[in-house]
């Protein structure tokens, strides 16, 4: 699993790969001058070990050559770390645009069925691991392959058996970490998924704080967090306390190397075998050949918490697309407003069914009313007939032509949608009507406007049609924000309408001034209303009661109530007494 994690994330790095070596040069050149300097410090020592007979002049020089080495060290420590960010920063970049890019494809089911704190903690939170990761691992990984290395090359030619003691005994560290690394890992996946359900509690309960306050909900939402974050804090400290025991392991193995290679070169200095000077610069060689084995056991958290994000990023990009439209699928120029269906049978989860045998004929430019109790399956049909649910069986037609051969974009872009939860984000007012007409002039917006009984309130406010509506529109009424949305589908002038509830937030004055609005808009339009209030679809042309997912009565206001059956008695349950 983590192999084909790091492929592919190597993968998106890929088109980066100019950069990638770049970065190779430049730590070839820091490793091959960081590697020079202990031979100039050890040639300066040479120079300065016996008594009355120290070359000031030559310790010198080499002192001015260590200085210009280091200097150019860490210039190109420098560009290594410039490459290796743009790197990093990059392909995060793409795979968080990809993430987010694929949340416009997928079914809305798979939206619907995942809380949104969780998906949005994968796009932010997850992605940003990867690229800490990446970061940390690509700096890690390529300075220190070159110096592990040269670092052995410059050990071989100086002397091969103590070289042979530091590679002996070295990988002992290797094995520990890898040991921990098998450990600490299934905490840290364990970490990011409580990290994600913490992220959407808390966008939960802040976007509904009026409904929690209202409640009296505060202490049960502050002991939920709380036990969710008591269990990210056993987690955390669990894969942080496993990988921690790295790289303390691996520096206690690679001090017996240094204690090794000291008393070997010790020896074989006695001998004549080896300079003081070299030893000095073998000790150095010795610490910088482990350095690079501690460094990467040091990062192993930030490697594990970028594997365990990454392998959720992915999840949510191996999700698979949404039915793709038909090749050959229709993009009407034109829209009578005949519908159909045929056949219909639906169901959000297999075990609970809800629409079966559905059957409907809608003649164009009809008004039809849908009513029925909570559950019935309203709302349900309306996500059928925009195709935001696919039927399980069946069919759905618009002027003959079923709605599954027909482009999705030119399918939604038939109907006009206001329902009582309001559409708005944060941008002007301006942006926000003419989100489904992004062409249109600030005029034809005004005009929407007026239209919606909104425009005087507009024109009121400091930045008129500038004003900036905050995220939500929590800086508006609900009955200002609802009137919003209907001046947006007003302004797309759209050939059929769904009103799911459109009016519910809004005072009984305005409504019937917007309802007036609404009638004129919806002369020659096949329009759905779904309404709770059944006084406000007396007029509509058909009324469809439904009850458990079927059509159990359907014809005009006064057909029904003559009948004396369901619609009847829902509609003198209005203004029965309680």
């Amino acid at each position: 699993m983590n192999k084909q994690t790091v492929k592919r994330i190597l993968k998106y790095a890929s088109p980066y790969k100019g950069s990638l070596m770049m970065a190779m040069i430049y730590a070839l050149l820091y490793v091959v001058l960081t590697l020079t300097v202990p031979v100039l410090i050890g040639k300066a020592i040479d120079h300065a070990i016996e008594r009355g007979n120290v070359d000031f002049a030559a310790i010198g020089q080499f002192l001015l050559m260590i200085a210009v080495t280091v200097a150019a060290c860490s210039v190109f420590q420098w560009l290594m770390g410039l490459c290796i960010n743009k790197v990093s920063y990059f392909t995060v970049r793409d795979i968080r645009r990809e993430a987010f890019e694929k949340l416009n494809r997928v079914p809305l089911s798979y939206i619907d069925s995942h809380p949104h704190g969780d998906l949005i903690s994968r796009i932010v939170n997850d992605s940003d691991a990867v690229g800490d990761g990446l970061l940390q691992g690509i700096t890690q990984l390529f300075s220190g392959l070159v110096m592990i290395i040269c670092t052995l090359g410059f050990m071989v030619m100086m002397n091969v058996y103590i070289a042979l003691i530091v590679v002996i005994l070295t990988p002992l560290s290797l094995f520990f970490a890898a040991f921990v690394s098998r450990i600490s890992q299934k905490q840290f996946k364990k970490q990011s998924g409580t990290q994600g359900e913490l992220s959407s509690f808390a966008e939960e309960y802040i976007g509904q704080q009026k409904l929690v306050k209202a409640f009296g909900y505060e202490e049960e939402a502050c002991e939920g967090f709380d036990e969710i974050n008591q269990r990210l804090k056993e987690c955390g400290q669990k894969s942080q306390f496993y990988s921690s025991l790295a790289n303390p392991g691996t520096r206690f193995v690679n001090s017996i190397v240094t204690v090794a290679v000291t008393i070997v070169g010790a020896v074989s200095a006695v001998s004549g075998g080896i300079t003081v000077g070299q030893i000095s610069a073998f000790i150095t060689y010795a610490n910088q050949y482990t350095k690079p084995f501690n460094e990467v056991t040091g990062v192993i958290p930030q490697l594990q918490a970028a594997l365990a994000g990454a392998g959720r990023v992915f999840e949510l990009l191996d999700e698979p697309d949404q039915t793709p439209d038909d090749a050959d699928a229709l993009v009407p120029v034109s829209c009578a407003g005949q519908i159909s269906a045929e056949n219909v049978y639906f169901s959000y989860t297999p075990e609970k069914k809800l629409i079966e045998d559905f059957h409907l004929n809608v003649k164009a430019g009809q008004c039809i009313a849908i009513v029925g109790p909570t559950g019935c399956g309203k709302t349900t049909l309306i996500n059928l007939l925009m195709r935001f649910y696919d039927v399980d069986s069946g069919d759905i037609q618009i002027d003959g032509s079923s709605i599954y051969h027909i482009k999705r974009d030119s399918l939604r872009s038939m109907f006009g949608m206001v329902l009582q939860e309001s559409w708005l984000y944060h941008a002007s007012i301006r942006d926000n009507v003419a989100y489904g007409k992004p062409d249109a002039t600030l005029e034809e917006v005004r005009q929407a406007c007026k239209e919606a009984y909104i425009d005087r309130f507009i024109q009121r406010l400091p930045d008129g049609y500038d004003t900036i509506i905050s995220e939500g529109g929590t800086n508006l009424s609900a009955g200002q924000r609802q009137l919003l949305c209907i001046a947006r589908v007003m302004l797309c002038d759209p050939p059929m309408l769904i009103l799911d509830e459109a009016t519910g937030s809004i005072d009984t004055r305005t409504e019937l001034k917007v309802q007036r609005a609404f009638n004129k808009m919806m002369q020659g339009r096949t329009s759905f209303i779904v309404a709770h209030r059944l006084s406000t679809i007396k007029e509509a042309d058909i009324i469809l009661v439904m009850k458990d997912g079927n059509i159990i009565e359907q014809g005009s206001h006064d057909e029904l109530i003559s009948r004396n059956g369901f619609y009847c008695k829902l509609y003198n349950s209005q203004f029965a007494p309680t």
